[in-house]
């Protein structure tokens, strides 16, 4: 691959795995919370979380770019700060963050209610706070599912297109991933260019992907 596609690739893992950094505590929280508590709203709360996986990834894309835009409620509140979403690095980011959340979310909530809640109750009865039960049993105990949904997260982050060419525009050498530009060659007729991005997204997905399910399906040690 040329210098340029590289630095397309590197750019992509960077965004990927800051977006998945980003999104890691609110979805813990988010997921522990759906898993352990009955509340109103909890089932509304739950949908909401879900709808980027059904709704059209453009779609999604058109309403970040109504909220982050100059105008929108939230990109204006930013720029008051200096900080420009729209058509940079951190579209990229948001984008791919939106995408993925909901398969941490998921992941992370089934690794919740798997966890034997005799055991909180266990320490609860020796004294424990429940900020201790959370840190020193429950999150261990879910730790598989929580970096799996971690790693899926990642690779759904690395594959995102349609939300990110909307929100972040196709811009060379400024919010170009691997998906953008393999769009961008084939819209120019250079298909056979896009051939080495297109092997290598494949490679870095499937491991990530099989990493996910290694970590999902291992046994924990006795």
């Amino acid at each position: 691959m040329t210098g340029e596609a590289w630095q397309i690739v590197w750019f992509t893992v960077r965004v990927s795995a800051l977006s998945t950094l980003v999104i890691l505590p609110f979805g813990i929280a988010i997921a522990w919370l759906i898993a352990r508590y009955d509340w109103p709203g909890k089932t509304v709360v739950e949908t909401a979380v879900m709808l980027p996986l059904f709704v059209p990834p453009v779609a999604t894309g058109l309403l970040l770019l109504m909220l982050f835009g100059r105008n929108g409620p939230l990109g204006s509140l930013l720029n008051r700060f200096g900080w420009e979403i729209i058509f940079t690095w951190r579209a990229v980011t948001v984008a791919c963050a939106v995408m993925s959340f909901p398969l941490l979310v998921r992941t992370a909530q089934t690794a919740f209610e798997e966890v034997n809640r005799r055991l909180e109750e266990i320490a609860r009865t020796l004294g424990a706070s429940e900020w201790r039960v959370l840190r020193t049993i429950t999150l261990p105990l879910a730790s598989r599912g929580i970096v799996a949904g971690a790693v899926l997260a990642f690779a759904r982050a690395m594959g995102e297109f349609g939300a990110t060419a909307v929100v972040a525009g196709i811009i060379p050498g400024k919010t170009m991933t691997i998906s953008l530009s393999i769009y961008q060659q084939i819209q120019l007729g250079q298909d056979t260019a896009a051939l080495p991005l297109l092997f290598f997204s494949i490679a870095i997905v499937f491991v990530t992907v099989l990493c996910g399910q290694i970590i999902s399906r291992r046994k924990p040690s006795r």
